[in-house]
């Protein structure tokens, strides 16, 4: 299997399933992890020097973060229905436990901070939906903690393709600390596939190619992203859910295109002179 996936494990005995830390991952600053809990099952952790963006990808919970409380959010059952999920964001020193209402699964993305913001509950409605791409490269994006809201290094978004389509498509890349052309965030991507029993396809390589590899992803894998392009494929048949957390020195997503691709973008539109 390559070093670059992490598939999930049966749950230990508090329901972790996945976890990725910048030590695993051989990185500075990501770290990445899923939990199931089943009804009535309490969860407890502090930050420490983390900033926590804590997902509910499916379930209903309550959530307790940094002094405050969030009663009965959530609504999905699964990732697939196509409505986006409740997060909350817990700033870094502080503590936070979650109590499922309904089995839950549960994504907690990580990253370093000083604790400069409070806790909040993000909604589906302050969420942008966007559609990205066109044709086969055509996905939904669902922003959950872009760069204009509030957070000091996390950067979290899912992304739905239909089987049949690409995406992270033409291929682009962000591993150089090299503004304002390029910033550098490493990125994972957990990947959940309808129905279950199906694939996906992510390529990662560089320019030079000392890192190249091509992987079939199963259902509830990671794949890691320490550099280089990183494009998706969801066979026909098989619809692909994936949520990206991106973190490095700088919280700004610039990211460089293939220029051996970069004809697949559509041509700008020129303006009337007349």
């Amino acid at each position: 299997m390559s070093r670059l996936m992490v598939k999930a494990a049966e749950p230990n005995q508090d329901g972790r399933i996945l976890a990725v830390s910048p030590e695993s991952a051989g990185w500075q600053y990501v770290g990445f992890e899923v939990y199931q809990l089943q009804i009535g099952v309490s969860l407890s952790r502090m930050t420490e020097g983390h900033e926590a963006c804590l997902v509910l990808l499916s379930g209903i919970a309550d959530i307790q973060a940094a002094g405050r409380t969030f009663e009965a959010i959530g609504k999905r059952m699964s990732v697939f229905e196509g409505i986006p999920p409740y997060s909350v964001y817990v700033p870094a020193g502080a503590s936070y436990e979650i109590t499922a209402h309904t089995p839950v699964e549960l994504a907690v993305c990580l990253a370093p901070a000083k604790g400069k913001y409070e806790a909040r509950l993000i909604t589906p409605a302050d969420m942008e939906v966007e559609e990205r791409g066109s044709g086969s490269m055509s996905r939904q994006v669902v922003n959950i903690l872009p760069e204009q809201k509030e957070a000091e290094s996390l950067l979290v978004v899912e992304v739905y393709t239909r089987g049949g389509n690409w995406s992270s498509y033409p291929p682009h890349k962000h591993d150089r600390d090299n503004l304002p052309q390029e910033s550098y965030l490493e990125e994972t991507y957990y990947h959940r596939i309808n129905p279950p029993q199906g694939f996906i396809v992510q390529r990662v390589y560089n320019d030079d190619r000392t890192l190249d590899e091509t992987m079939a992803v199963t259902d509830g894998s990671v794949v890691l992203v320490p550099e280089g392009y990183h494009p998706v494929s969801a066979p026909p048949g098989y619809d692909s859910y994936y949520l990206n957390v991106m973190a490095g020195p700088t919280r700004t997503w610039v990211f460089h295109n293939d220029p051996a691709h970069e004809w697949l973008f559509p041509a700008p539109v020129k303006k009337d002179q007349s």
